[in-house]
């Protein structure tokens, strides 16, 4: 295993330049053809939390505040995370599928694939997390000691799911069908992570815990802590710990895919 972890990190430190070029020219992928390009990237996801919002806050009439914010701060606190972490999950499912030529011409390290597509998901995603500090500034909130988190919860979150990209990406590309699975799962993870609710009011013990172990939550949980609930996160000590040990498994998951799968790939991609 420690074989395999040294053989991942000189593959990325050997390929760092290279990384952030594919970043760069997986970001232009996504966007070519589109007459509004790159401002696509916040039109999708304005439109899911427009669509939300009249949900909820008109439809249902579920426009109460949530400690001392509107619901509609309340809610872009947290959703805005879960675009990158949505992308992710698919993007690093799919990722190695998608970048198969890198694979099989090139021969580029398959490792560092998932890496670079989680780069371009995060730089599109701190777009729309500059959007919404400029949101609450201009609803009267402006930025304060806790804002300094951000990084702490950026990093947080791309290696999660740099790492379940490595576990999904291996596992995708030697069966379709678990992709399939993955883009499944992933409409109804939103509903069970605590997005649209707050995770720690949940009555029952054993859900709440159970909640407080989804990264995803735990993620959405703490961009709150920053711009509504004003927490430092080792406040949050029962989710870093839950973290950290979904981290070390998701991490235990990747190393054993990537051993036991890298020869396999070339050839059945």
């Amino acid at each position: 295993m420690i074989e395999t972890i040294k053989e991942i990190a000189h593959d990325h430190v050997a390929f760092r330049k290279q990384l952030f070029k594919l970043a760069k020219t997986d970001i232009i992928k996504k966007y070519r053809g589109a007459a509004f390009g790159w401002a696509w990237a916040v039109i999708r996801p304005a439109v899911t939390i427009f669509v939300y919002w009249f949900a909820f806050s008109v439809g249902l009439r579920h426009n109460r505040d949530m400690y001392g914010y509107p619901f509609f701060l309340w809610l872009i606190a947290g959703i805005i995370p879960w675009f990158y972490m949505r992308d992710s999950l698919v993007d690093g499912a799919k990722s190695i599928r998608s970048y198969k030529y890198l694979v099989k011409r090139i021969k580029y390290p398959v490792d560092t694939i998932p890496t670079f597509i989680s780069i371009s998901d995060l730089l599109i995603n701190m777009i729309l997390q500059l959007v919404v500090v400029v949101i609450f500034m201009l609803a009267g909130h402006m930025p304060d000691l806790y804002y300094l988190q951000i990084p702490v919860y950026l990093v947080m979150m791309f290696a999660f799911f740099t790492v379940w990209g490595l576990f999904a990406g291996m596992l995708s590309a030697m069966s379709k069908d678990f992709l399939h699975l993955v883009q499944s799962v992933v409409p109804a993870l939103f509903w069970l992570s605590g997005i649209m609710y707050d995770a720690n009011s949940i009555s029952q013990p054993i859900i709440r815990k159970v909640l407080l172990f989804n990264p995803v939550t735990i993620i959405a949980n703490g961009y709150r802590n920053i711009f509504i609930y004003k927490q430092w996160f080792w406040e949050s000590s029962v989710e870093m710990r839950n973290y950290f040990i979904m981290l070390a498994l998701i991490f235990v998951l990747a190393i054993w895919a990537y051993r036991k799968l890298k020869k396999d790939i070339p050839d059945v991609l």
